[in-house]
């Protein structure tokens, strides 16, 4: 069993899926602190100095050490501009995969083989041209 898992996580795709998680994970970070600390800070200004992260309405007030509750409206929209930023990152990358696989289908082929005819002709050809 052992042996068999291990064939398993070697295996050319799992690695190249490790690799991609991991990566994406990281892609995920930089996308959301652009948003929050690139994007929304002037979308804030633009409409009365809102910060985002703190909009939310309160449905219970806070008591004593229980904290409010509250539905945090602002972190959704945050998380909501990260998801199309990296949708749009995936989209870009696959359709530039899919072009350049385009253009690999649309290389002519090579030019077919001359029939027997054709080569007996050239050779044909070839002879009367020493001959003379």
């Amino acid at each position: 069993m052992m042996q068999e898992f291990k064939s398993f996580a070697m295996r050319g795709n799992v690695v190249d899926m490790a690799v991609g998680i991991i990566i994406g994970g990281a892609f995920g970070k930089i996308v959301s602190s652009f948003v929050k600390d690139v994007i929304m800070p002037p979308i804030g200004m633009l409409i009365g100095g809102v910060d985002f992260g703190d909009l939310a309405i309160t449905l219970k007030e806070a008591v004593g050490e229980t904290p409010a509750v509250l539905i945090s409206y602002g972190a959704f929209i945050q998380t909501l501009l990260d998801f199309v930023i990296i949708a749009f990152a995936i989209f870009m990358v696959i359709r530039a995969m899919n072009s350049l696989k385009k253009k690999e289908e649309e290389k002519p082929a090579a030019p077919p083989a001359p029939s027997k005819e054709e080569v007996l002709l050239t050779e044909i050809r070839d002879l009367l041209k020493q001959r003379d």
